[in-house]
């Protein structure tokens, strides 16, 4: 059980993608979130006040959360010094990085003398079968994506929350770090063992009444090379009744792969249906969700209208537009 309030520690970052650790608990679980953490350099914020460790303490902060990502997710070792401070402090650390903290000799040493904890909840504790692909009761949609990073988390909350707001029982299933930490649980997918993600997921979304949707954050892209292994094993073991594709306006080529370009919509669309019915043959796109925060009002709307018209599917921004549209296709 992690304990809040955090303190989101954003380091120097310059990039906005780069602490969507942070952001997702500041936009998501606001209410555990009492400051951020920053350096000398950082360009971007999570909105969350600035603090210094003492002043997050003072204030009643109980962990401070790692909140960047990075390709690999490495721990720079330049910042270990700020997570020793926490440690002095008597915060827990929580990190949702591939290195673990119970790797660093000297930060497993602090805590055990602050009586502190080091929890890394990009690595499962659990054990997984392997995948069966045997039909289960309930309903499930999952977020799937043209790349990554491109609001597959984002709009899973989205809908999920829409659909409770809404008298309709659903379940978030965080499938990835960040999820994880705005639910509570869940399974850092790309943490299991490649012949086990397909069992991890249908563990993650067992059998339920008929009439409840599992919403499940999806994870990569089929088609990034460095993401599309853990994004198809996630696909097969979810066994989605419905899909929502998941894209990001103005991309130019894959995230962190300049030679490799984005594929369309369309394209991602029957790359998705063909791997997904393996494991159910009736699933179906139930509508395209764009982040368009690179464009301003008129032009997602233009945007949306007309891939809605191109593709015959609901288009819509979660955090412009809403998901009603997308929801009512479901």
């Amino acid at each position: 059980m992690l304990q809040s309030p955090y303190l989101l520690f954003i380091g120097d970052a310059t990039d906005p993608l780069s602490i969507k650790m942070a952001r997702s608990a500041a936009d998501w679980r606001p209410e555990k979130c009492v400051g951020e953490y920053r350096l000398p350099g950082c360009e971007v914020s999570t909105g969350c006040p600035s603090l210094s460790i003492e002043e997050a303490v003072e204030l009643g902060a109980k962990s401070f959360v790692l909140g960047f990502a990075n390709s690999g997710g490495h721990l720079d070792e330049r910042y270990l010094q700020h997570v020793l401070k926490a440690l002095d402090a008597g915060l827990d650390i929580v990190s949702g990085l591939h290195d673990k903290l119970s790797g660093y000799p000297q930060l497993v040493e602090k805590a055990q003398a602050m009586q502190a904890r080091l929890i890394d909840i990009r690595h499962p504790l659990s054990t997984f079968k392997t995948g069966t692909g045997k039909r289960r009761q309930g309903k499930r949609l999952l977020t799937v994506g043209t790349d990554c990073s491109v609001g597959k988390m984002y709009t899973s909350l989205s809908i999920a929350r829409y659909l409770q707001q809404h008298g309709q029982a659903a379940t978030f299933r965080a499938t990835g770090q960040c999820g994880i930490l705005v639910a509570g649980e869940g399974i850092p997918i790309d943490c299991v063992v490649a012949d086990f993600i397909s069992g991890a997921a249908e563990s993650l979304s067992p059998d339920n009444d008929p009439d409840h949707w599992d919403i499940i954050e999806g994870q990569g892209s089929l088609s990034h090379p460095a993401f599309a292994g853990v994004s198809l094993g996630l696909l097969h073991g979810s066994q989605p009744d419905a899909l929502i594709v998941c894209h990001a306006l103005n991309r130019t080529h894959m995230r962190a792969l300049p030679h490799q370009p984005q594929p369309t919509l369309a394209q991602t669309i029957e790359l998705n249906l063909t791997a997904a019915r393996l494991t159910n043959p009736d699933v179906y796109v139930a509508g395209i969700a764009v982040n368009t925060s690179s464009v301003s009002d008129k032009q997602a709307r233009d945007w949306c209208e007309q891939t809605q018209k191109e593709l015959e599917l609901p288009c819509a921004d979660p955090v412009r537009h809403g998901v009603s549209e997308l929801v009512a296709s479901l």
